[in-house]
């Protein structure tokens, strides 16, 4: 994963879960997919038939609809408030 440094993780982790080693939490993972969505995103934007990486960001979505539906499933309030801070639809 040479598109992420360490770094750039850390700060995903520590301003979406609950420290910056908290690599486990729903939240910290959907905040890791939708930087990996974003990225991915702009790559298809150059390359168009670059029909494995368009596989992998559907794969992608998918992981971060199934998290975002267990979040809501178990406390709506953190779901709104990754959604929220996140900017996603919903």
């Amino acid at each position: 994963m040479n598109y992420i440094s360490s770094e750039k993780k850390q700060e995903l982790f520590s301003s979406y879960g609950k420290s910056n080693t908290d690599t486990g939490s729903a939240e910290s993972q959907i905040a890791l997919f939708s930087y990996r969505i974003s990225h991915l995103t702009q790559h298809l934007k150059a390359h168009k038939h670059d029909f494995g990486t368009q596989r992998s960001l559907l794969r992608l979505v998918g992981k971060r609809r199934s998290l975002l539906n267990y979040l809501k499933d178990i406390d709506i309030e953190r779901y709104r408030a990754i959604i929220k801070a996140l900017g996603l639809r919903k």
